[in-house]
């Protein structure tokens, strides 16, 4: 993984911060806001974002571009171990590549987040992909997020975080985005489908979405963006103080 232009000076305990290795958890169902919330925290704390989710994603697509069935089991498993990726931070955040090329742009359709669903299910790939995960986030301090960070991929990490909301506030704020994209677009089918990947997300058999024992879990229902990004922020301030003392 390589960087872009992203390092700024730090002060407080931001500066100490980044002299130690340390890694923080995000977890959280879908449409919680993990990827823009953990984007702004990373941001405030000088460190790098991995949206790991990103990386299920690219699978998915890579999967519908090459007629490969997302039901198919064996058949993903196997592309999963062929292909390549990797992600890049720039100055507008994460790249991710798969193969050396940038699908970035290509995987926030609807189509690939239901493939995504389906490919994140099969063990063969969660294996190749937390394998990833983890030699990524050994190299430098990193927020981390997805659906199984704090349980799985990062057990070890210095704070975990469980980032939820409501079903309907959920739903509201995932339908509010795909509306600027696809005007058609009905609350209720969004609300649906968001409980039906949570089904899917808590009920597969490999490392399926849940609360870790020590994280900490923050209900942004009644919070707007800037208030759950400072609340975690203060998490983090209180971790630290706390393992200095």
């Amino acid at each position: 993984m390589t960087q872009g232009g992203r390092q700024k000076s730090a002060s407080g305990f931001c500066r100490v911060y980044m002299e130690e290795l340390f890694s923080i958890a995000l977890d959280g169902p879908v449409g919680a806001g993990k990827s823009s919330v953990a984007d702004a925290v990373a941001e405030r704390l000088h460190i790098l974002h991995l949206d790991t989710w990103a990386m299920y994603r690219a699978l998915g697509l890579a999967c519908l571009e090459k007629g490969i069935s997302p039901e198919k089991q064996e058949e993903v498993e196997a592309l999963c171990h062929r292909l390549q990726f990797d992600v890049v931070h720039e100055q507008d955040g994460q790249h991710t590549l798969v193969d050396g090329v940038d699908v970035t742009g290509k995987i926030r359709t609807e189509a690939v987040s239901m493939a995504a669903s389906k490919v994140a299910t099969y063990p063969g790939v969660r294996r190749e992909m937390v394998r990833i995960q983890q030699q990524l986030a050994s190299q430098q301090s990193m927020l981390v997020d997805g659906r199984d960070i704090g349980t799985r991929v990062l057990p070890n990490a210095t704070l975990k975080i469980f980032l939820t909301a409501s079903d309907e506030v959920r739903a509201q704020r995932r339908y509010l985005q795909l509306k600027e994209k696809t005007p058609d677009v009905r609350y209720e089918d969004v609300l649906e489908d968001l409980r039906r990947r949570d089904e899917q997300d808590m009920h597969r058999e490999t490392d399926p979405l849940r609360v870790a024992e020590d994280a900490l879990t923050v209900d942004s229902s009644e919070l707007n963006f800037q208030d759950t990004v400072q609340l975690i922020i203060d998490l983090v301030r209180q971790k630290h103080e706390a393992s200095r003392k």
